[in-house]
């Protein structure tokens, strides 16, 4: 069966429902919260990845975007236009609450372009804000894929002088950030961990989790 026919229009798909985080004492994230930001047209394969992934090693996984006063909103993957709900904002979340995540990741596709939209020019995009908000804690690890450098365009500073990769059509984009592009698949410089693509999402989960293991 094709992955397609598995999306049929009408239906609902709830990122917390359906998987159960692995309660043993071998998972290696048990007791931490990971939060993904999420937009229409984002890469459904990578999505879903994180999904079970991450509740294999007990985490527990939070969709986070800008629900625009709406209880909840229904997004549409990019590749086979999959909805999927999201019931949480990261425009309610205050620092004492971003201190209760462990890590914060942009995903690839097209959420970060969708997510740096802003009415107010003379304002920082909510979710740059956001962003800038989890950069602003060093306890907290925040992972960057592929596209999802569009985000950080707004706050450069972000990522001055810190080594990152990224999909080779956003590389000029971080060059003229003032950060280094480091040809490789996944990037380590302290607290931030860059992907290089989507496809990369394997490699770069491991690597958040191998960081999270031992913190």
């Amino acid at each position: 069966m094709l992955i397609s026919h598995l999306y049929q229009s009408g239906s609902r798909h709830h990122f917390s429902k359906g998987v159960l985080k692995n309660r043993e004492e071998t998972a290696k994230l048990q007791g931490k919260k990971i939060g993904i930001l999420i937009e229409s047209d984002f890469y459904e394969h990578e999505i879903w990845y994180y999904h079970y992934r991450f509740a294999e090693e007990g985490a527990e996984t939070h969709l986070l975007t800008r629900l625009w006063g709406q209880q909840s909103l229904t997004f549409q993957g990019h590749e086979y236009h999959a909805p999927l709900d999201c019931h949480e904002s990261f425009e309610d979340i205050d620092d004492r609450e971003l201190n209760t995540y462990a890590a914060i990741i942009v995903p690839s596709a097209f959420v970060a372009d969708r997510l740096r939209y802003t009415e107010d020019l003379s304002q920082l995009p909510p979710a740059t804000g956001f962003l800038k908000q989890a950069f602003a804690n060093q306890n907290i690890l925040k992972g960057i894929i592929c596209h999802g450098m569009w985000l950080v365009a707004p706050v450069p500073e972000l990522v001055r002088d810190r080594r990152v990769t990224c999909h080779n059509n956003l590389h000029g984009d971080v060059v003229n950030m003032g950060a280094i592009y480091t040809d490789r698949d996944v990037v380590v410089d302290g607290d931030l961990v860059t992907g290089r693509s989507g496809a990369h999402c394997h490699l770069f989960a491991q690597k958040i989790i191998e960081i999270l293991a031992v913190r």
